[in-house]
């Protein structure tokens, strides 16, 4: 338990001062709430009718989470690259089938219209 003193010490001592900093915004921050702040606001312009009826795009989010999955595979050529010489032919084989399956797979999303923004 020792050599994990100065962990978990570290870990009570950033508690803390994240405890300290919210309950210092929510004492000294402004309550000033008006009916002009309290109103809806999305990208500049109010709201028009019932959000029910409309449809929003998804577009935007496929966008978001085809980014994070090819960011966390481009992760791991960081390693790879690092041992690439010990790795040797094995390794440059192993990693060019992988980056195929990658490149299929940002083919198949480009193909379907996924990346298209109209």
């Amino acid at each position: 338990m020792e050599p994990y003193a100065a962990l978990m010490a570290s870990f009570v001592l950033c508690g803390i001062v994240a405890a300290v900093m919210v309950c210092a915004s929510w004492i000294l921050g402004p309550k000033n709430p008006t009916p002009t702040k309290l109103e809806i606001f999305e990208t500049g312009n109010p709201p028009m009718g019932s959000l029910r009826g409309m449809r929003f795009p998804v577009k935007f989010y496929l966008v978001a989470i085809f980014f994070v999955v090819f960011d966390v595979e481009v992760v791991f050529l960081y390693p790879w690259a690092l041992i690439f010489r010990q790795l040797g032919w094995a390794g440059l084989v192993e990693m060019a089938i992988f980056m195929a399956i990658l490149g299929a797979g940002l083919a198949y999303v480009w193909q379907v219209g996924a990346l298209e923004w109209d």
